[in-house]
């Protein structure tokens, strides 16, 4: 019975999209490589755009610097307006696909920015649309979708595995071996992420113990066992642990904290948030590799606005990344509050 009342509400959403967007008088010029580029005069005939950004969530450090690039964005423009929102968590996800379906059928909006909780349902739910839409953050695998805006997920872990693995060098290592707490296994984000550390580790001279990888779930309670379970393992001391995201690799440093073994540890996290730049601070993280969610917020909307004006858009915007330690975490940290304000 549920099965069958999440199909008829699919193809409800499904047909509301078509008629919504596929109401468009805009001219649709091909993309090329970057994909389709449409020019919309739904509400920006006027040279004014209105521009819906849906995010998985609102309520988050990370999301907060995704949402004031966004909104700078139309500070700097003030034809554009963007209006932001998103679920109230990242397990809301019929709270985030009512507000896409909503928006889908507003004709005063001339273009989308969606970060999907759910990509497979909003490629359903955005079919047929003709107004620009953009994902950011995680993609969307739909023809409608003219960009992705977000981090080079595999480049950005390189980049951290190579900085970890000098680092070590740098601690004394002599014989560098790392182990990953991963995040949810199959998650197309955590194995770039995996696949980038691993790569960057040993194109820097380490060695990565792919038969030892400690799945998390992404969350710092299980990052507490995986780590007393490398410990046990390892008794005598691992040169890195690099972990999908700064909570588990704050959790497994303090974790580790005290055990003479694990001292002169590389911890790597991945984001780069305040919290993160506070424990490197302290002495408690190594090091992380930062997402730059400001950016990815700026160029979302202005790649929706671009496309607006005619042009061609890349498949994939990369919003860039970079690794923060001891010597620039304070920069890092005050960058970030400075975004928040």
């Amino acid at each position: 019975m549920k099965k069958k009342l999440m199909a008829i509400l699919v193809i409800g959403a499904m047909m509301l999209s078509l008629v919504a967007c596929g109401g468009s008088d805009g001219e649709k010029t091909d993309g090329g490589d970057g994909g389709d580029t449409q020019a919309s005069d739904s509400g920006g005939g006027d040279g004014k755009y209105n521009i819906s950004v849906i995010l998985k969530t609102t309520s988050s450090e990370y999301w907060g610097y995704v949402v004031a690039g966004a909104e700078a964005y139309m500070a700097e423009n003030p034809d554009v307006t963007v209006e932001v929102k998103g679920a109230t968590s990242e397990t809301a996800y019929d709270e985030q696909l009512n507000m896409i379906e909503t928006d889908l059928s507003l004709d005063t909006i001339d273009g989308y920015v969606i970060a999907p909780l759910q990509a497979d349902t909003v490629t359903t739910l955005i079919a047929g649309c003709e107004k620009p839409i953009v994902a950011v953050d995680t993609d969307i695998d739909a023809p409608e979708v003219l960009s992705f805006v977000g981090t080079g997920n595999e480049n950005a872990g390189a980049l951290g595995g190579k900085a970890a693995v000098e680092a070590a060098k740098a601690a004394g290592w002599n014989e560098i071996k790392a182990i990953e707490i991963a995040g949810v296994q199959g998650d197309s984000t955590n194995e770039s992420r995996m696949s980038g550390y691993k790569k960057g580790i040993e194109e820097a001279g380490g060695e990565f113990l792919a038969d030892e990888i400690q799945y998390a779930n992404a969350v710092a309670d299980q990052a507490v066992n995986c780590m007393e379970a490398i410990m046990q393992s390892h008794p005598e001391g691992i040169a890195i642990i690099c972990a999908n995201n700064d909570d588990m690799a704050m959790a497994a440093a303090r974790t580790a904290a005290g055990n003479e073994a694990y001292k002169d540890t590389i911890f790597l996290g991945f984001d780069g948030i305040q919290s993160a730049c506070n424990s490197i601070l302290e002495g408690e993280l190594t090091m992380s590799v930062c997402q730059q969610g400001y950016n990815m917020g700026y160029e979302a909307v202005d790649a929706v606005v671009r496309a607006l004006n005619g042009e061609t858009l890349d498949e994939f915007i990369d919003a860039g990344a970079t690794v923060v330690d001891e010597s620039s975490a304070q920069e890092r940290l005050d960058e970030l509050k400075g975004y928040l304000e």
